[in-house]
């Protein structure tokens, strides 16, 4: 009796083992802003990689999420990717939103640990030249750098104004965006009367660097900061200041700002943004996405993060086949594999035809839900940037332009 037991249990644990095992093939970490002056933007993005997650476990392949905060700032952000990285020992990490969090984070943590750091958000140019990263090869991101936003903001400036000012928020985000729009409208003729940081932080009152920014009475006042930031500053603008002619930017793509500052305030108004590609990707993503949350919001950042999530989840399947351990390295070799031209194009969702197809020694080509997912070799990738306005208290885009 006691031998069938013993018998019985042993073949229990071995049951629970082996489903534990198959249970849990990877494990992904989120560090995306639930607290500080993006956490409007923080669950919906989430809500992209869990998403995602779901998708691949129908599919064959189980994907843990740890979630963190990164609090929209460095310290905490930090400590969150260390616990991430050490104690939950995830092959890679989908985040940071704030370029001021993600460097730090790469420089500290996932590059010196040869740990795959995917941002969906962080647009800084520095990003595509990080010295901690040169030859490692660990930070990518699934939006396009400022580089490009920068120069449509600038392009769309010109075509309305002579003159801008520039407030904006003093992190690798906000310095890049600024300096590439700074460059693009002076180069069509419009001249920058004033460049003003601000702390990243969010403050009480914004007053002064109003003043600094307003003084010459630009024909535009970019808005290149957060919402927690802007919302307080673009309602003293109007207020106390009596201005109301802002340039918007992905930042500042919010409906909490049109809450606060009241939707006629904003009105007609523009910015830019990185955007989609459209057509059959994207209508899936949105379709599956609205089927399990309800709603897809007008926000940023949503769609890229799940195409973060899906070339990771696609790139372990293809290192499961050949036989190699699940591990971050072997993770990111395969990620080009799976993301870049040639091979058969995989749209979002598509994942049990994406694993039959390598299954059978097939390429295959994840065609995202932002648009290509086409690694470079810093890890950048190029997407169309959109131009999109406020219009009856809702956020509609006007039109998508393509930079190369």
């Amino acid at each position: 009796m006691k031998k069938g037991l013993v018998f019985i249990g042993i073949l229990v644990f071995s049951f629970a083992f082996i489903s534990g095992a198959m249970a849990q093939d990877i494990k992904v970490g989120t560090l995306l802003a639930h607290t500080g002056p993006l956490k409007e933007f923080g669950p919906n993005i989430q809500n992209g990689v869990v998403l995602g997650a779901k998708q691949f476990g129908a599919a064959g392949l189980d994907i843990k999420l740890i979630h963190e905060d990164s609090e929209t700032s460095a310290i905490p952000a930090t400590n969150a990717a260390k616990k991430l990285v050490e104690v939950d020992r995830v092959v890679a990490i989908i985040g940071a939103l704030a370029s001021g969090v993600t460097v730090p984070v790469a420089e500290s943590v996932t590059s010196p640990n040869n740990v795959i750091m995917m941002s969906p958000a962080s647009t800084s140019p520095l990003i595509t030249v990080l010295p901690a990263d040169r030859g490692k090869d660990f930070l990518f991101r699934t939006c396009p750098s400022d580089a490009l936003q920068g120069v449509v903001a600038g392009k769309l400036a010109a075509r309305y104004n002579k003159t801008a000012s520039v407030l904006y928020v003093n992190n690798p985000y906000g310095q890049g965006l600024a300096e590439t729009f700074k460059r693009s409208f002076e180069k069509r003729r419009g001249k920058v009367l004033a460049m003003v940081p601000h702390d990243e932080k969010a403050a009480e009152s914004y007053t002064a660097e109003l003043r600094k920014a307003l003084a010459s009475n630009p024909d535009r006042l970019a808005a290149f900061s957060y919402p927690e930031h802007a919302k307080v500053y673009l309602k003293e603008a109007i207020e106390f200041f009596k201005y109301r002619r802002f340039l918007f930017c992905d930042g500042t793509k919010s409906e909490d700002i049109v809450k606060a500052v009241g939707a006629r305030n904003v009105e007609g108004q523009m910015g830019t943004a990185p955007g989609t590609a459209g057509g059959e990707p994207y209508v899936m993503f949105s379709a599956d996405y609205r089927m399990e949350f309800g709603r897809l919001p007008p926000l940023p950042f949503i769609t890229n993060a799940y195409d973060g999530l899906a070339v990771i989840g696609l790139a372990a399947y293809a290192a499961k086949l050949k036989g190699l351990p699940l591990t971050s390295v072997n993770i990111r070799d395969q990620l080009r594999e799976v993301a870049n031209p040639p091979g058969e194009i995989i749209k979002p969702g598509e994942f049990k035809k994406a694993f039959g197809l390598l299954r059978q020694g097939k390429k295959i080509n994840y065609e995202g839900a932002a648009g290509s997912v086409d690694f470079d070799e810093n890890g950048d990738v190029i997407t169309p940037i959109e131009v999109w306005k406020y219009s009856k208290g809702k956020i509609v885009t006007v039109r998508v332009e393509h930079v190369f």
